[in-house]
């Protein structure tokens, strides 16, 4: 029993970043922009996230951090794509090379230094029941923020005007234009936003999963929050249930090389990107489920009529 719950308790660690990457970025692709910088910005946060908890020895500083570094990268992103209207997915592909690029760069001190760690949430007697205590009282506390993220989220987008009005520019931003909605401003808070979410993602990385900086440490997992988005139909739900199924995938891999599975460690590691692969093959034979929800004006630039 205490082997299933350790398991399922590092599903749900691995889950969390994907969960609200994916989050964040279902926020920007419902308000018609498409944004690949995902890993970029993820990777960026993991670094900011880690370099401010060593060096201000708090991991909650360090938390803040990785949010904030998160959105301003993601900001650079909204200037070029939004203020200047350059082609979104050449954009997004260069905001990741050059988070990989950089977060290597700034990260080199910190490589080899012992991280700052978030606590896990403890509550007495709650936590100290068997079983359900450490998976529903005992977590940490980003994946309490990621369940009520998704949450609010849901419930902007689908109970406010608010919602019904990014939608609504992610279907048709002309039409929403000759209404006098501001296209723009509603997507530069969707982008900044997203990229917030990805930042708090990569935080997550390397203050609570692995706490230490390592390069390349997000490791695609910014390319599957991606996927998730789509896997997911552009339904918050959806990308709850979609995160777990993929973490369970990357934690199983994990737990069959410790068992000494006869099969090759090199395809074990590569069962998650396969999963994506294999998830986005079937979801594509699906034309009308892939329609369905897609916002129409996605990844197309806009420039208002002066």
């Amino acid at each position: 029993m205490d082997i299933t719950v350790n398991i399922l308790l590092t599903i749900a660690t691995a889950a969390t970043p994907l969960l609200i990457a994916a989050i964040g970025e279902l926020v920007v692709e419902r308000s018609g922009v498409l944004n690949l910088g995902v890993e970029g910005m993820m990777i960026m946060g993991a670094v900011g996230g880690f370099g401010a908890g060593y060096l201000t020895g708090s991991p909650w500083i360090g938390l803040l951090a990785a949010v904030i570094v998160g959105a301003l990268f993601s900001l650079l992103f909204a200037v070029m794509t939004l203020s200047l209207a350059t082609n979104q997915v050449a954009t997004g592909l260069s905001l990741t090379l050059l988070g990989l690029g950089l977060s290597g760069m700034m990260g080199t001190s910190f490589v080899g230094q012992p991280g700052e760690r978030l606590p896990n949430l403890y509550i007495p007697v709650l936590t100290d029941i068997p079983v359900i205590g450490r998976l529903i009282f005992g977590q940490d506390p980003v994946f309490y923020i990621s369940i009520a993220l998704t949450a609010a989220v849901m419930w902007f987008l689908f109970k406010t005007r608010t919602g019904l009005t990014l939608r609504s520019i992610g279907d048709s931003h002309s039409s929403a234009h000759a209404l006098g909605i501001k296209v723009i401003r509603y997507r530069y808070l969707s982008v900044i936003f997203g990229g917030a979410c990805a930042g708090l993602a990569g935080g997550h990385l390397s203050l609570v999963y692995t706490p230490q900086w390592v390069e390349n440490m997000s490791a695609g997992r910014g390319w599957i929050a991606l996927a998730l988005v789509v896997f997911a139909s552009w339904r918050p739900w959806r990308v709850l249930a979609g995160a777990y199924i993929f973490g369970a995938v990357w934690i199983g891999q994990l737990h069959a090389q410790a068992f000494g599975i006869p099969v090759p460690s090199q395809f074990l590691s590569s069962l998650p990107y396969l999963a994506t692969i294999v998830v986005l093959v079937l979801i594509s034979r699906n034309k009308r489920l892939t329609m369905m929800n897609t916002p129409a004006s996605l990844g197309q630039p806009f420039v208002p009529d002066r």
